[in-house]
């Protein structure tokens, strides 16, 4: 891995080199992806089909484009059974911690005679997406359907990938059923995003679609926005880690490789005050990878994404922290609870060197459904707060109306909105 001495202009050419992997650099395929999400919109089911028969699989049709019940009982069947009881483990670290996300309707009163409270009601129906691309994963099965479930929304749909037989990996179906979605469709890429987000004959329209996915899948997620809500448009993905001289470089290695198996694009930073770690990370990480199965994706992601930082004081490795605002951060110092204190963007915070960014991604709870590419600066991770909204609710009565309404009147028509006005003047009027 190279090492780059940190300072003003090496940092700025990094931040605008990671910046290039967001999504809205990829205007090549807008028009691709725009023509597919307006094919499904006016067209339904025959535009959906002909784009899953194209990219998926020959045999689907409408028949078949919703996966059984029976499916799923083959599903269970066919998985290993180790792998069913660690799902099972996961999902109930993960429903523990999102529990705790809970929110609840309030309501003031005061002798005055005012209300003012929130309503909060879960969404109808959510849409969850599931890549099935160049990975399986049943893991973002449980972290986009657990919050949705906890929060009450009515109907889950999940859209993921087939393969040529027209099946679905056995565990994702799996992990579908113990999360609790309703029904599962058998659709990818752009045209499943539109299916959720306007509805066709065979699939419900959602009010929200959550789920990581490809870059086909980034873009019609912004394309449908406003018609729906979505998470955020993610990009690849990417982990940076903050470490010190006291930091075991094998360990720093493997994370930084975790993420780097994702994508040619993912990826993966270490930044350190440490010229002697940023060495012997590099050469233990060269070391992995000669071993790993995906080490042809990693070497692309380390040769074009991966880099090993040396700043010359723990301030301004922080304030590279900030600016890169990562969608994993890694903190392995000596004092990792106080320099967490001092992280104000990430989307992800592992402290201390058995806190691995997979721990996330696969069992303490906490969701993977993160944001990437500098949104840690304003986006949050997925949560049950995704899947609710909240109505603001004012009841006064006349004796509280009558001591404010001068005051309300006063303010309308300095704005020069007369019926504003108009509206609370009359109730007081002969």
């Amino acid at each position: 891995m190279r090492i780059v001495s940190l300072d003003e202009e090496s940092r700025r050419d990094i931040l605008d080199r990671l910046l290039r992997r967001s999504p809205n650099n990829y205007e090549s395929y807008n028009e691709t992806v725009t023509e597919i999400v307006e094919q499904v919109r006016t067209e339904g089911d025959r535009a959906l089909l002909e784009y899953t028969n194209r990219f998926d699989c020959e045999s689907i049709d409408a028949s078949s484009l919703r996966v059984t019940e029976e499916e799923v009982k083959e599903a269970y069947a066919r998985i290993d059974q180790r792998l069913l009881q660690t799902i099972r483990k996961a999902l109930g670290n993960i429903r523990t911690y999102h529990e705790k996300q809970k929110r609840y309707s309030w309501f003031d009163t005061t002798p005055e005679g005012t209300m003012l409270g929130q309503k909060v009601t879960p969404l109808q129906a959510a849409g969850v997406y599931v890549p099935g691309g160049k990975a399986v994963y049943p893991s973002s099965v449980l972290m986009n359907i657990v919050p949705a479930r906890i929060a009450g929304v009515e109907k889950i749909i999940m859209a993921t990938p087939c393969n040529r037989q027209g099946k679905v990996n056995p565990a994702v179906l799996v992990a579908a059923k113990e999360a609790g979605a309703d029904e599962i469709y058998k659709m990818g890429g752009a045209q499943a995003v539109a299916a959720m987000a306007f509805g066709t004959e065979s699939v419900p329209k959602v009010d929200k679609i959550t789920g990581p996915g490809n870059i086909f899948v980034a873009l019609a997620k912004k394309a449908v926005s406003g018609y729906v809500s979505i998470d955020s448009i993610a990009g690849p993905s990417e982990i940076l880690v903050l470490a010190d001289e006291t930091a075991n470089p094998r360990f720093i290695a493997a994370d930084l490789l975790s993420q780097a198996e994702h994508d040619e694009m993912a990826s993966a930073i270490l930044v350190t005050t440490s010229r002697e770690l940023a060495q012997r990370v590099s050469e233990e990480a060269d070391a992995f990878v000669k071993n790993l199965s995906r080490k042809e994706i990693i070497q692309k992601s380390l040769d074009n994404y991966g880099y090993l930082l040396v700043a010359d004081t723990r301030e301004a490795a922080l304030e590279t922290v900030n600016l890169i605002a990562s969608e994993h951060l890694e903190i392995v110092t000596k004092n990792p609870f106080e320099d967490m204190m001092k992280v104000k963007n990430a989307g992800a915070i592992f402290l201390g060197e058995h806190s691995s960014e997979p721990l996330g991604d696969y069992f303490a709870g906490p969701n993977h459904i993160l944001p990437t590419n500098g949104t840690a600066r304003f986006f949050s991770p997925v949560s049950v707060d995704d899947f609710v909204k909240k109505s603001s609710i004012v009841y006064y009565s006349r004796e509280a109306l009558e001591q404010v309404h001068e005051d309300i009147e006063y303010f309308a028509e300095q704005e020069q909105l007369t019926a504003h006005a108009n509206s609370i003047r009359v109730r007081f009027k002969d």
